[in-house]
Parts: structure tokens; sequence; C-alpha cells
């Protein structure tokens, strides 16, 4: 019998290749999905991550063993400062 996992216990990834540069627009996040989470789950986890954290789907893949990786991006919003300070 498998062992049910939660879907909060994907691992998060942080890239470590091809990092962008301090001043990029982009912020990426690299989550890995173990194999015994479902479809159903993956999609509801997927679709808070983008409905409250701004994130979008922008590459997926299916790995040997049947786990998942998603790479989620959204914009960087950088904000100066009007006060003098």
């Amino acid at each position: 019998m498998m062992k049910e996992i939660a879907p909060d216990s994907a691992h998060v990834v942080t890239p470590s290749r091809g990092r962008a540069p301090g001043s990029s627009r982009v912020e990426w996040r690299v989550i890995d999905i173990p194999r015994g989470v479902s479809r159903s789950d993956t999609r509801s986890m997927l679709t808070e991550k983008a409905e409250y954290g701004r994130w979008e789907l922008a590459r997926s893949q299916i790995l040997y063993g049947g786990a998942r990786r998603v790479w989620l991006r959204r914009r960087v919003m950088r904000v100066q400062r009007t006060d003098a300070a």
C-alpha cells in the first residue's frame, strides 16, 4: 500500500544553473513533486501558488519513476523609494 503524501511536503529546489543577474525581472522556483502525490492534489497546489503567490507555470517535466518537476516564474516588482532618505 502506498503512503499518502501531502502536497505541502513537495520539496522545493532553488535553481543553481543559469542563475539570472541581480537586475533580472523574473524570479524562478523549481518544485519537485514526489510520485505519490495525485494529479488533482498537484493541480490544486499549483493553482494555489498561482493565485496567491502570483506564480505562473513555465515548464513541467515527468521524471523517471513518476516524480514531477515543475518550473514556476513570476515578475519581480522593484520599487524605488520616493522619499528623501
